[in-house]
């Protein structure tokens, strides 16, 4: 699926149906260069899932956790981890048990994640413009 948004309301409303399509368990992981748009995706996932848009980049705190309506989100930002090692010391397959979505940030710093993981969407958002972006979305194991 590709999609066209102007403004960051129509990534965020590209976000939220988009996130109708995703279950527990799910991962999204997200590629685009800084300022692209990933964290307003996620408010987007997140306003689906009825909580608080107050979503803000985890660059800092490695993960922010959005807990307490109809399915948890938890949105990490890989763009200080370069290892498998340092992923493991996150905790970040420990979230993999706890039945909800996992939105990942710079997920391309960790070469070969994907193959770690079951259900796997990948979301692919470039720049077109000053407040223009091309969103492309795939699922793991199907064609475009």
């Amino acid at each position: 699926m590709i999609c066209e948004t102007n403004s960051v309301e129509e990534t965020t409303a590209a976000a939220e149906k988009f996130a109708e399509s995703l279950k527990a368990g799910d991962t999204v992981l997200y590629t685009g260069e800084m300022g692209a748009g990933k964290t307003h995706f996620t408010k987007g996932i997140v306003r689906h899932f009825g909580m608080p848009d107050t979503v803000t980049s985890p660059t800092f705190a490695i993960v922010n956790e959005y807990t307490g309506a109809k399915m948890d989100v938890f949105h990490f930002d890989l763009f200080r981890i370069g290892t498998y090692d340092d992923l493991y010391a996150t905790g970040f397959f420990d979230y993999l048990d706890r039945d909800g979505i996992i939105a990942v940030e710079w997920s391309e710093n960790i070469p070969g994640l994907s193959d770690e993981l079951e259900s796997v969407w990948f979301v692919d958002i470039v720049k077109t413009g000053e407040n223009s972006r091309r969103i492309t979305i795939t699922k793991k194991g199907e064609q475009n």
